[in-house]
């Protein structure tokens, strides 16, 4: 199963000249979810985590049933603010400005094997920034994953870790 033929590209959203992919076409086809959702767990289960982490928002959609399928626990990277309770965060750079990256102070236990996961990997900074932030909580990182990654935008060349997609989009 091709699935780049269930995942959309909507142009000039969320602004003008960025083509965005929508994987909400994927997510509403049962056959194509599962079979997503499969390829996932063997891109990854081979480094053994203890649990996946998902990058808000979107990267909660594919983290959750992940660790689901992995038999491990889900924990959430989110922007400042949206979390309870004591946190930890990083702020990062964007192209233009900063960003945070918070998770909960008691989420991640020392040695935890921690896969960092996200619906898309662009330029990478998001990715490298949760990835740094679970080292800073004492978390082994051994491998990060997306369901796509925009090869164009060498994202991947910001990550010290393996990194696993299902998809590539090259323009």
């Amino acid at each position: 199963m091709d699935l780049k033929d269930y995942i959309r590209g909507i142009p000039d959203f969320p602004k003008p000249g960025i083509l965005f992919y929508d994987i909400s076409t994927l997510l509403r086809h049962d056959d194509a979810w599962q079979v997503a959702m499969g390829r996932m767990a063997r891109a990854v289960r081979n480094h053994l985590p203890d649990l996946v982490a998902g990058i808000e928002s979107r990267g909660f959609l594919v983290a959750a049933p992940l660790a689901l399928k992995l038999g491990c626990g889900f924990i959430m990277l989110r922007k400042r603010g949206k979390l309870p309770g004591a946190t930890i965060g990083l702020d990062y750079a964007l192209e233009y400005g900063t960003d945070r990256i918070e998770i909960q102070a008691d989420a991640v236990e020392r040695g935890q094997r921690v896969i960092v996961v996200d619906d898309l990997l662009a330029t990478g900074g998001t990715m490298a920034a949760s990835i740094k932030l679970l080292r800073e909580t004492g978390a082994v990182v051994p491998a990060a994953a997306a369901m796509i990654e925009l090869t164009f935008l060498k994202g991947r060349n910001r990550l010290d870790v393996p990194f696993e997609a299902l998809v590539a989009y090259d323009s």
